[in-house]
């Protein structure tokens, strides 16, 4: 059975993390990680755990900050797990459900999450049971992308699918990763699962890579992308076309461009 759309977005496989970790991690998250581990380190938490951590760029940036701290990093696909856990193996790696988490109640008083909080299903019911393993007092600290049209790198490259698949482009950026990008929505849904915002923050940041066309690579070889693409035709023509898009709005060679996100904390 053909399988497009969304269902097809969500799709991932052993041999994305690589070029995850190679085009995107230091152009889009290493600079948001930076900045989430620094808050981190501040709340001098004793026990911290990371939900949805992919390849370990912000897992690393914690145990940097907080060195005194047990971190433990958790991700819902096993194939970014095993490459984290090569990555940054001072922390505790293992497969987890961030809906239903395999913790005891109150275990942690840090619980940390770098844009994953958007691929929840059912977010209260995800806040919520943060709330369970946070101890009294604890803190969830996490960030979410803003709207597409905030990011310029993501905005590129959607425009580039939309070019490919005019009747048809993959719908994962606009309705997952910028699925999430109104914080009133976010911080009522914080609120349900019974927590305290104690801070919300728009952070623009900017990425820099060494060409659009790695971040072409990174999105087409690295993300769900891949397999809403490969179900709808020739991929290579695809890469051309997106990187031609990319390339006619950011330019040739080192390009850099804005990236909106918002910051929350929320107290148990």
């Amino acid at each position: 059975m053909r399988v497009t759309g969304i269902h097809a977005d969500r799709r991932w496989s052993e041999s994305m993390p690589a070029a995850y970790e190679r085009y995107l991690v230091p152009v889009l998250f290493r600079p948001f990680a930076e900045d989430l581990a620094a808050r981190a380190g501040a709340l001098r938490p004793r026990r911290i755990l990371e939900l949805a951590a992919g390849t370990g760029v912000l897992t690393s940036e914690l145990l940097a900050a907080a060195p005194s701290a047990e971190v433990t990093a958790t991700d819902l696909n096993e194939a970014m797990v095993a490459f984290g856990a090569t990555r940054a193996p001072g922390a505790v790696w293992q497969q987890a459900d961030a809906q239903r988490l395999p913790f005891p109640d109150g275990g942690f008083d840090l619980v940390v999450c770098q844009f994953g909080v958007m691929f929840f299903p059912d977010k209260i019911a995800a806040f919520t049971d943060v709330r369970r393993v946070l101890a009294p007092g604890g803190r969830f600290l996490f960030n979410t992308w803003g709207p597409l049209a905030t990011h310029g790198f993501d905005a590129a490259v959607q425009a580039g699918l939309e070019r490919a698949f005019p009747a048809d482009p993959p719908g994962f950026l606009p309705t997952v990763p910028h699925g999430y990008g109104d914080p009133a929505v976010v911080a009522a849904d914080l609120e349900a699962a019974g927590f305290t915002v104690e801070e919300q923050r728009e952070l623009t940041l900017e990425g820099r890579a060494a060409s659009a066309a790695d971040v072409a690579l990174g999105f087409l070889g690295g993300t769900p992308v891949r397999a809403a693409v490969e179900e709808r035709g020739d991929g290579a023509a695809v890469r051309a076309t997106v990187i031609e898009e990319m390339t006619a709005r950011l330019g040739p060679g080192p390009v850099t461009a804005p990236m909106t996100a918002y910051v929350f904390r929320g107290t148990a």
